[in-house]
């Protein structure tokens, strides 16, 4: 009986990425944090870590927007949490969307600390080097030699 005590206070691990429109605040950033840090711990859980990790390029528009601000969220929870989570998320205005993965089973709050946040930098515009031209023009140039000394051979 004492087992059942101590495995009801077990809880899953969650990982919860999701993307804000590029132009939004640190502030309003700082509040969705929030609301989400209150809505895991209004259910028992325990947010351990988020880590921002700036502005990024999406691997198709979202919202007709080529860029978004990527958030990671691991936390302890129950699936009761993860789904007041994820209607929080649909809810905002400003997250564009949001993918939730479970981590682990039966973890014991108590032994995960609360790590500190992390902000990344993110990948800020940089000028685009245009290497494919430069690999095809070679191509065509090798290839134009290859034609040529078959020619002189026969």
């Amino acid at each position: 009986m004492a087992h059942k005590s101590s495995a009801a206070h077990l809880l899953r691990e969650y990982e919860t990425l999701f993307l804000v429109k590029p132009d939004v605040t640190d502030e309003a950033v700082e509040k969705i944090k929030e609301r989400i840090r209150a809505t895991v711990a209004k259910d028992g859980g325990k947010v351990i870590k988020f880590t921002h990790w700036g502005k990024k390029k999406t691997a198709f528009p979202v919202l007709k927007q080529p860029r978004a601000l990527f958030l990671h969220v691991d936390y302890l929870g129950s699936a009761k949490a993860v789904a007041e989570v994820e209607r929080n998320l649909s809810i905002l205005e400003d997250v564009t969307k949001f993918m939730t993965t479970k981590i682990a089973e039966g973890v014991d709050p108590a032994a995960r600390e609360v790590e500190e946040d992390v902000k990344l930098a993110g990948d800020e515009e940089r000028p685009r080097v245009e290497r494919e031209g430069e690999v095809e023009g070679d191509a065509a140039a090798t290839r134009a030699e290859d034609d040529n000394n078959q020619g002189q051979q026969a």
